[in-house]
């Protein structure tokens, strides 16, 4: 009797993202998906824009997301809640590119600007230092702060008195308005801002 050689080879990293997805989500087709996708792997500090009518999931990790103004979000898989495949077909640009990576530009000391190809947001990450501090010129749209790590102050425009920012807490501040960052702990601070885009303003 003869036995043929089998040679087994490694699974390839899009192999092993199959598997891993159907343990996580049995019997969803949508793990097949990972095979027509873009397989992305941001290190800190880089960020990517995906642009309207564009597939896309978020596997793991932490990561802030800022999202444009939208009418609808359709769901193609990963999730128990419904999806509209009519809509999801027909809205899909089934263009083919490898998503550029962002590294955001330096604006200031601490501070990261990402700027994405679209008119509505960009982003901003502050780093602060322990007992280091940091003002934003006003700009002329709304800003949105979300702190993300360590502790601080923040005063903006004419406050008396500076608002204690911990971890999770948001802020919303109007156009045109002065913002002042401090940090209060022995740790890092660790911010975001979300805005209009300012070459939409300028």
């Amino acid at each position: 009797m003869m036995l043929p050689c089998i040679q087994a080879r490694s699974l390839t990293k899009k192999e092993q993202l199959v598997l891993s997805l159907e343990k996580q989500y049995p019997g969803d087709v949508g793990v097949l998906a990972a095979f027509f996708l873009n397989f992305v792997k941001l290190n800190p500090g880089e960020a990517l824009y995906v642009s309207a009518n564009e597939p896309h999931a978020y596997l793991s990790g932490e990561c802030i997301e800022c999202m444009a103004t939208s009418d609808n979000v359709v769901r193609a898989g990963l999730t128990p809640k419904y999806r509209d495949v009519q809509t999801l077909c027909s809205m899909l640009t089934y263009n083919q590119a490898f998503p550029e990576i962002l590294q955001g530009m330096p604006v200031q000391p601490y501070v990261t600007r990402y700027t994405p190809s679209t008119d509505e947001f960009e982003v901003d990450r502050y780093l602060l230092p322990p007992g280091k501090s940091v003002t934003m010129s006003p700009v002329p749209g709304p800003s949105i702060f979300i702190v993300m790590t360590g502790e601080g102050e923040i005063q903006a425009g004419f406050m008396t008195d500076s608002a204690k920012a911990k971890e999770g807490d948001v802020f919303f501040v109007p156009a045109h308005t002065k913002v002042k960052l401090y940090t209060s702990s022995p740790r890092s601070m660790q911010l975001y801002r979300a805005g209009v885009n300012s070459s939409f303003l300028s």
